[in-house]
């Protein structure tokens, strides 16, 4: 078949193959908001408690980002991605059995574990079969397959967790796990070379760098004033939209309009919808014009307004909440141009500790944010529970939601100085 012999086509079989897997991810990472009053019920949590099991996913997802980047460079995106589901579902099913705060605690931080290998691995990927000037797009397209895992964990999940219950449905998620990790092996090669195939035109050649260069690499990133300013821009970005429209964007929801948890899941689809559309569109019209910081700044400024809009109000008509997730999710393409940046500014070689020392600061933010936010809608506890979980008043949302605006301009001005200092270059 033609595709199987033509690498430009079949570079997007292997692509689909390992974006389901970190699909997957994405549906584990937002699944909590979901779940959020069943794992409070089940676990006797408060609103940091909670919030610390939902970060646990992201301490060792975080931590791993940079060695997940040297993985991805030293044993290729093939092996990577299919170890990293295959651990990745171990503890999805360790999760649904979990008889004990801690022993959750742990399952989700292993969850992590095995996906913090799968984004950075994908783009490795793309960097080895698509041009430089295709790797936004390809970049914005990987993220959007993470928004379609967001929407997979908002309605839909919502919809199996009723008619069956959250440990059944994490039980399977932990079975499609290792489904997608077999498809994953059989499918994915390293680079054209690897399948056997020719070259593709435009795209630097594959490099496997020794131990020494990749920690050289490392170094080299690691020193640039650009890393930092990207890393706060992601930290912001991404720990922000993954602590909303991964914890408490229902709950928000649900006790501030008093509908149910499967009706306040369609708000943050709204916003994984936006994550679907909004990172390859971006990515599409930054390569069309050649251009990078300006759209990520303006993107910057639109992201903290959609915040600011629901501090201010509190308590908006339910279009208007639906709008500022959406608008959240879509602005994402901005601070995903990031890993363009970066990735743009090193060889070939070393795009995965590139992109993977950036990513280990974005998803710091998603680390340390859900327990700040629970930490502050603690403060306005109104003493009542709505199936085992606690109720926030209008107010703590309208404060969290401005700590959420506050990380935008800080993304704003992070944007801003990169701006800046590619001008002075």
């Amino acid at each position: 078949m033609r595709i199987w012999s033509d690498p430009t086509k079949r570079r997007w079989l292997i692509w689909a193959a390992l974006a389901a897997a970190y699909t997957l991810v994405s549906v584990h990472r937002l699944s909590t908001a979901v779940l959020a009053e069943q794992l409070a019920t089940a676990f006797d949590t408060t609103g940091a408690a909670l919030g610390t099991l939902h970060a646990s996913f992201f301490y060792i997802y975080a931590a791993m980002q940079l060695p997940a980047g040297f993985v991805a460079d030293r044993v290729g995106s093939r092996r990577a991605v299919t170890a990293g589901t295959a651990v990745m579902s171990v503890g999805a099913l360790a999760f649904s059995v979990a008889d004990s705060y801690a022993v959750a605690f742990l399952a989700r931080a292993l969850i992590g574990l095995g996906g913090s290998l799968l984004f950075i691995s994908v783009l490795r990927f793309c960097a080895n079969w698509y041009r430089p000037t295709e790797f936004a797009r390809m970049s914005g397209l990987t993220i959007a397959a993470a928004g379609f895992g967001g929407v997979l964990a908002t309605t839909p999940l919502a919809v199996v967790v009723a008619a069956t219950d959250w440990r059944t449905t994490l039980f399977g998620l932990g079975l499609a796990g290792f489904v997608l990790a077999t498809v994953a092996y059989l499918l994915a090669r390293d680079s054209p070379a690897d399948a056997g195939l020719a070259e593709i035109e435009g795209v630097p050649l594959a490099q496997t760098p020794s131990i020494s260069a990749v920690a050289a690499n490392a170094a080299g990133v690691l020193r640039e004033r650009e890393t930092w300013l990207v890393g706060i821009l992601l930290f912001c970005g991404t720990g922000v939209n993954i602590t909303v429209f991964g914890l408490w964007g229902v709950p928000y929801v649900v006790q501030t309009y008093g509908v149910s948890v499967t009706g306040a899941s369609t708000y943050t689809l709204a916003g994984s919808a936006g994550l679907l559309l909004g990172p390859p569109l971006v990515g599409w019209l930054s390569d069309r014009l050649g251009r990078r910081l300006g759209l990520m700044a303006t993107a910057q400024a639109a992201f903290a307004g959609s915040f600011a809009l629901l501090a201010i109000t509190g308590k908006p008509p339910l279009p208007v909440v639906a709008v500022a997730f959406f608008a959240a999710g879509f602005l994402a393409g901005g601070y995903a141009l990031g890993y363009t940046v970066i990735k743009e500014r090193h060889e070939s070689g070393a795009s995965g500790v590139a992109t993977g020392t950036v990513n280990t600061l974005g998803f710091t933010g998603a680390a340390l944010l859900p327990t700040l936010m629970g930490l502050v809608l603690d403060a306005y506890k109104t003493g009542e529970t709505i199936n085992g979980a606690q109720v926030y008043s209008t107010l703590g949302y309208r404060v969290a939601f401005g700590l959420a605006a506050a990380a935008g301009v800080v993304a704003l001005l992070a944007s801003v100085a990169l701006y800046r200092s590619q001008e002075n270059q």
